[in-house]
């Protein structure tokens, strides 16, 4: 099934944050198998060489690890998992902060608008 992409950043990039993304909200767990490099290509419908640069990227973040034989897989580093979880929570955090920001809000509205939509 071929996914849609923006043109906002690679395309590699796009897919190894939506398997972050499945990672913290428990779709993918420690120790689960991914799908193969050809698998991940035909799922996200991309070249084999995009989805292996997945992979790199994943292992090179020490998100996933490849066992020779046997596949990729998601870490079973439980506070590796953990920091993936806090980091990506503080960036998007941040990211919403600068939005915000830039269009002129305060602080203090911010966090009343926050507050009101979290009540909700």
């Amino acid at each position: 099934m071929s996914q849609f992409f923006n043109t906002t950043s690679p395309i590699y990039w796009q897919i190894v944050q939506r398997l972050c993304r499945q990672i913290i909200r428990g779709e993918l767990g420690a120790g689960d198998k991914l799908p193969s490099v050809r698998e991940l290509a035909l799922q996200m419908g991309v070249n084999p060489n995009t989805a292996q640069r997945v992979y790199t990227e994943l292992e090179r973040l020490g998100i996933a690890e490849t066992r020779r034989g046997l596949g990729t897989f998601i870490t079973e580093n439980q506070t590796r998992l953990r920091l993936l979880r806090e980091e990506t929570m503080s960036e998007q955090i941040s990211n919403f902060i600068a939005g915000m920001k830039e269009m002129g809000f305060s602080a203090a509205e911010i966090v009343e608008g926050v507050s009101t939509a979290l009540k909700k």
